[in-house]
């Protein structure tokens, strides 16, 4: 059990479009359960960097199999994961807007949001797992 190149674009079309709606332009990763990319698509208009936060959100969210939302306060100074961050040789992003993708209950890889504010990224990916019967 895999997440396929078609399961990608769904989630990609789908997380673009409820950005879309909400107006904000942004930056679409999606990685298989190993990590590699399986798909990725920035808006024209969107700023370079969403690129580079998307990819790391999904990479976080895999790595650790949750929503990078519920994880930010975890690498407060205080925080259990305060030295994660820098701990491994790549780089994860504690900032809201990974998710995990599951098929069955099994984790089948992740899809990161970059480009609007944390909280908008983090619902334009919720709102694209809702949208995709049978990967969320």
């Amino acid at each position: 059990m895999s997440l396929t190149l078609h399961d990608a674009e769904t989630l990609i079309t789908a997380a673009r479009r409820a950005a879309d709606t909400a107006g904000v332009t942004v930056s679409v990763t999606v990685l298989d359960a190993g990590g590699h990319l399986l798909a990725f698509r920035r808006d024209d208009r969107a700023v370079l960097i969403s690129g580079e936060t998307s990819t790391r959100k999904a990479y976080t969210a895999l790595q650790l199999n949750a929503p990078t939302a519920d994880l930010v306060d975890l690498v407060k100074p205080d925080g259990p994961f305060h030295s994660l961050p820098t701990a491994l040789d790549r780089p994860l992003l504690f900032i809201a807007g990974g998710v995990p993708v599951h098929r069955e209950g099994r984790l089948v890889g992740a899809l990161g949001i970059g480009g609007g504010a944390p909280e908008q990224d983090h619902s334009f990916a919720v709102a694209a797992l809702a949208a995709t019967d049978g990967l969320g």
